[in-house]
């Protein structure tokens, strides 16, 4: 008979969790959010709304000496229209910092958006359970990182030892904010995204407000991120809004400037790194919008993406990654006479057209789970250097 150790059930709460910004009570157990109820009200997309309700960056955090861990979870998997179902979402064990264990749930909620006229129906299943056996004996601090693009209710956590809180361990908290790179689109795991990356290299905890579609310098994501406790500061501003063909040039740069100005008025003196895109060469001189292309796509080949604006529109003020980049470049220059803590990142510097050569973008969008290694590494090498943004201030 298999051995059933002493089960200690434990509810979910909030001190149990980093990077979600509230918790909504569920039939089920909690759903952790990326944007508060109060902005969640504000805007009625529901592309916005699935994008911050998928946990990217939301781990559990605590300290157990138990060597089993169960997570009851039910999970939302996504179907769009006739494609078939995406890969279960990958959940990543961490104990003292390091990769310990991985796992996917079955089962589970199913969502399924026709991609014609954008309908959306759920499909109710049953809760699944995580198991991660054999950790190591001794008092250890383990984190369960949940899955960066699928809804997930905790239902249930149960251990063969007692568990508390994580400590604070003193690090300083990065809040960043970018689009469906920044949440993770492509990467392997949710620890392998490039903030998750990038944030274990600098030694600081992460809140990723990373919202796939939805980087749109909305003015609730940025009150958001004024009131929401933070050391350092990033946002990732371009894509989204050239694949959205959302504005103009006349509306992009006070745009920029409002969204800076809020957070400032939260927090006055943190670093605030401002990136532009990675190159994009659908999108470097071709406004938008960009719409699937599945003429693209072939056996065992992620669906492509086209652009479909015409290059001569951005004479007329069309929003391009090359025009983005250059009025970003403009806008932190001349605040940055202001303020001495404000700082510019030209994306290309993390993945640029030699990158996209060496490590395409499968879907003409998106980097693979390789270059999401490369840009974690290369932000971590310049944000966190000794004289670079985020630098240690004791360094």
């Amino acid at each position: 008979m298999d051995y059933q150790p002493p089960w200690v059930t434990t509810p979910v709460t909030a001190d149990l969790l980093r990077g979600a910004l509230e918790l909504e009570r569920t039939a089920h157990g909690v759903l952790p959010h990326r944007l508060p109820a109060w902005a969640r009200a504000q805007c009625d997309d529901e592309q916005l709304a699935m994008a911050e309700a998928q946990p990217s960056g939301v781990r559990l955090a605590f300290r157990t000496r138990a060597t089993t861990v169960e997570l009851d979870v039910l999970p939302t998997k996504t179907v769009y229209g006739e494609r078939p179902q995406q890969p279960d979402g990958v959940y990543d064990l961490l104990v003292d910092g390091r990769l310990a264990g991985r796992a996917t749930v079955e089962g589970g909620n199913v969502l399924t958006v026709d991609m014609t006229n954008g309908d959306r129906e759920t499909r109710p299943g049953p809760v699944g359970t995580l198991r991660f056996t054999d950790l190591a004996d001794g008092v250890k601090d383990v984190e369960i990182w949940l899955p960066h693009q699928e809804i997930t209710e905790l239902v249930a956590l149960r251990t063969d030892a007692p568990v508390e809180a994580a400590p604070d361990r003193g690090r300083r908290v990065w809040l960043h904010h970018g689009s469906s790179i920044s949440q993770g689109a492509a990467a392997e795991s949710p620890s392998t995204t490039w903030p998750a990356l990038a944030a274990a290299l600098g030694g600081v905890e992460l809140t990723n407000l990373g919202l796939g579609g939805g980087a749109l310098l909305d003015p609730f994501t940025a009150r958001v991120m004024r009131d929401t406790p933070a050391d350092l500061i990033s946002v990732k501003i371009g894509i989204n809004l050239v694949n959205a063909d959302l504005m103009r040039l006349r509306a992009f740069a006070p745009a920029v400037h409002g969204f800076l100005d809020t957070i400032r008025d939260g927090h006055p003196t943190a670093p605030l790194l401002v990136v532009s895109p990675l190159y994009c060469a659908i999108h470097e001189d071709t406004p938008g919008p960009s719409v699937p292309d599945s003429d693209s796509s072939g056996a065992g080949q992620a669906e492509g993406i086209r652009a479909l604006g015409d290059p001569a529109e951005s004479a007329f003020g069309k929003l391009t990654l090359t025009v983005i980049r250059a009025e970003l470049a403009r806008i932190t220059a001349a605040r940055a006479a202001d303020d001495a803590r404000l700082y510019y990142l030209d994306g290309r510097d993390l993945y640029g057209a030699a990158d996209f050569a060496e490590l395409p973008l499968p879907d003409q969008l998106h980097p693979d789970a390789a270059a999401h290694r490369r840009i974690g590494e290369r932000f971590a090498g310049l944000a966190f250097a000794p004289d670079g943004p985020f630098a240690a201030e004791d360094a």
